[in-house]
């Protein structure tokens, strides 16, 4: 078993989520929100991609001379995780786009407001 003091990255990378998941939770700000699961998106890319390195190996680029499938790691978290942010910025710029609409529409971006707005009770 690992110690947690050579998991510097991991600890890191959980941290980033907690603060982003309690931005998303305490704020009513559609644009604090955002940010609060962006960070969240980049803390699971960063813990994914820290998980996915194993020392001693290389990327799966072949430069020069040819080695054996065991020296490189495996490309398929990196592919993922590419993936992923090209979806997190999907979601991002959909989320913009609805924040603009809200704010056109009531005339803030404050979810207690909207909700004032709408006649709607927190029951």
């Amino acid at each position: 078993m690992a110690m947690l003091g050579t998991n510097y990255i991991e600890v890191g990378a959980i941290i980033l989520f907690g603060i982003g998941f309690m931005i998303l939770l305490l704020n009513n700000n559609l644009i604090k929100k955002i940010i609060g699961m962006n960070i969240m998106d980049t803390s699971i890319f960063l813990l994914f991609i820290t998980i996915g390195n194993i020392d001693g190996k290389e990327a799966p680029i072949i430069v020069g001379g040819k080695m054996s499938a065991a020296g490189y790691i495996n490309p398929i978290p990196s592919a993922l995780m590419l993936t992923g942010i090209v979806v997190a910025v999907s979601v991002t710029a959909c989320m913009l786009a609805l924040t603009i609409k809200y704010h056109a529409y009531y005339g803030t971006i404050e979810l207690d407001e909207i909700k004032a707005i709408r006649g709607e009770n927190d029951e």
